[in-house]
């Protein structure tokens, strides 16, 4: 047994009551003063509502009943609530007039005009004038025999069919789910309406309260409207609330694809990247009518950038294309950007690739990361093109874009067209930094021109000294290694030294290297003296440079000495014999050979050659 409620405002002081009840209706009206009885308008309804009672329990009706909605307007407010009670036996022999204890009036209240709820505050105001005015105590007398009064829920929707795991979010706002509206109106655009404000106002409990008033009543949002809430909710840190209108819009098919960008991005931030991925994966299987649209397929390649899930990336990249979506410049940017980032810049230049085709501009980020690629992968040519492009379209690089196509100039040895395009980087208002001075400075070495290097260096310090740092003097000491500028190495050094910037391990075995190279072993033994001193640990590569030295100006104690002083290395062994037999010294290099053997370290290829070769000689000579 079920009945329905509803008033209307009447222009005089009269109200005019509308009952349904069962299929039946009636209609009823009653008049009040000016202080009006709240009691009198009670008892009023209450009779009416028990003629419409007698009339259809005649018929017999016996068993379980259920109240749900209840309410009355006054002075242009409503008061109304959803209950339940049970019937064991019911018979007309119960006065109808003693349901007043049923009817409670601590309600929602709202108002006639608007047709949903106020906010807690006023709603709270309301709520506690009305019960003051009520004397609740003559109504307890009157309990009802046939059960206790519960208030019907109606069971939540379960997002988790949608997004697995789900996990609830400590949500900011306590709503009261219970809270479902008699709605006067019932046009589905007018409510939409209503639902696009309160959303865009922020007023999450209203606009939660009408929707599902609209839901109850089997009216439909428009797809705008939604939306609009699923944001709201969204910036309430609400998801499940929104999972909940999400799946209500799904079921619907009134989805479209900024849905799914809200709650695909509302997703990733709350649960994160696999979360949003599973989702998406699930959705895009299970919908008979494919809602995806190009930007949602944007806003998964934006959240797997987030976390450089490149593998992801090009998964949803492939999928979007078998699915016969075109990407946008959004899409390609993306992709680029994220992919070069992520190290994959074939992957990148792929995309770029496909971006001309489809005949889509680049932006200016998706040329800078394209041309970072080029200069990877060791294509300079195809780097010097995007460059020009870009000036061409009165673009501005950016100094690190340049110093990229300057750095795989120089070790292409094109150090001409490297310092072009430094004298572009000036006119673009750029200031040339370490990474612009150490690219040239390498191509001039690639290119086997260490003097003009040197000299550069040198203006460099004089003019841009702020710039100069280890790796700059490096790659000068590389130079003076080249053709053997031993003095000039040690003037480096000591400026190096002197001027407070690091100094490594690999300075000394340049330094070492350039005095290798203009056989002066013993100043490439002092330099390792005053290595040892200021605490640096020699390498490997150091030993082997001072061996070479040595072995050239026939040190053989030092070379001795170096052995001893190291633990077994065959690099230094292989060396040491190398040198002995290329010197003559075949007796001593067969002795070391088999102190090798013994050590069990294992002679390259080149060392047991020249051990076969000289055995072979030493024995024809001993049989002659």
């Amino acid at each position: 047994m079920s009945f329905l409620y509803y008033s209307t405002l009447s222009p005089v002081m009269g109200e005019s009551i509308n009952l349904k009840w069962n299929g039946l209706a009636c209609k009823t009206r009653f008049y009040m003063t000016s202080n009006y009885d709240c009691r009198a308008c009670w008892r009023s309804c209450l009779c009416s509502l028990h003629r419409l009672s007698a009339m259809n329990m005649s018929r017999g009706f016996m068993g379980c009943g259920r109240l749900y909605v209840v309410s009355t307007s006054i002075q242009g407010y409503t008061w109304f609530n959803f209950v339940q009670y049970k019937v064991h036996q019911f018979r007309p022999i119960y006065g109808f007039a003693r349901m007043a204890s049923l009817l409670d009036t601590s309600g929602s209240v709202a108002s006639n005009e608007s047709g949903f709820a106020f906010e807690e505050n006023e709603e709270q105001e309301v709520i506690q004038s009305r019960k003051d005015e009520l004397d609740m105590d003559s109504f307890e007398k009157y309990l009802p025999p046939w059960g206790n009064l519960t208030v019907h829920q109606e069971p939540e929707l379960d997002p988790a069919g949608i997004v697995q795991p789900s996990i609830s979010p400590r949500n900011k706002i306590s709503l009261d789910e219970s809270r479902v509206h008699l709605l006067e109106e019932g046009n589905e655009e007018e409510l939409s309406r209503r639902i696009l404000m309160l959303s865009r106002s922020n007023k999450v409990r209203s606009a939660l309260e009408l929707f599902r008033s609209m839901e109850f009543s089997g009216l439909r949002p428009n797809s705008h409207a939604c939306n609009s809430f699923i944001s709201c909710l969204l910036r309430n840190k609400l998801l499940d609330h929104a999972l909940r209108v999400f799946k209500f819009m799904k079921r619907n098919e009134i989805s479209t694809g900024h849905t799914h960008t809200l709650i695909l991005k509302a997703v990733a931030d709350i649960q994160g990247c696999e979360s949003s991925l599973y989702m998406f994966a699930k959705l895009g299987l299970s919908s008979e009518q494919n809602d995806f649209d190009v930007i949602v397929y944007n806003t998964m390649l934006s959240i797997c950038g987030r976390v450089n899930n490149w593998v992801d990336m090009e998964r949803i990249w492939r999928s979007m294309k078998e699915n016969s979506h075109t990407g946008t410049e959004i899409t390609y940017s993306l992709l680029v950007s994220i992919f070069v980032r992520c190290g994959q810049n074939e992957l990148a230049l792929d995309a770029y690739t496909e971006m001309h085709q489809n005949g889509i501009k680049p932006r200016d980020d998706t040329l800078q990361a394209v041309l970072a690629a080029f200069t990877k992968e060791g294509k300079w040519e195809s780097a010097l093109n995007v460059f020009q492009n870009m000036l061409n379209r009165g673009l501005k690089p950016n100094l690190t874009a340049c110093n990229a196509l300057m750095n795989s100039l120089g070790k292409a040895g094109e150090y001409k067209l490297a310092f072009k395009v430094l004298e572009k980087v000036k006119s673009l208002g750029h200031t040339p930094d370490a990474y612009t001075w150490n690219a040239l400075l390498n191509g001039l070495y690639r290119a086997n021109q260490p003097v003009d290097a040197l000299q550069l260096f040198e203006s460099i310090k004089r003019g841009q000294s702020s710039q100069i740092n280890e790796h700059l003097y490096n790659t000068a000491l590389m130079s003076c290694q080249k053709v053997g500028l031993w003095d000039k190495a040690l003037q480096l050094l000591w400026q190096l030294e002197s001027s407070g910037l690091p100094v490594s391990t690999t300075s000394y075995n340049l330094v070492i290297g350039a005095c290798e190279t203009a056989r002066k072993p013993k100043v490439a033994l002092q330099v390792y003296q005053h290595m040892v001193h200021q605490k640096y640990t020699p390498d490997t590569f150091t030993y082997l440079s001072l061996i070479r030295s040595c072995i050239w100006a026939s040190l053989w104690d030092e070379v001795k000495d170096i052995l001893e002083q190291v633990a077994p290395d065959v690099s230094l062994y292989n060396a040491v014999v190398h040198g002995m037999c290329l010197r003559g010294k075949f007796e001593s290099a067969k002795k070391l050979y088999m102190k090798m053997r013994r050590s069990g370290l294992k002679p390259d290829g080149k060392t047991r050659a020249l051990m076969l070769q000289n055995l072979k000689r030493g024995a024809t000579k001993r049989s002659r």
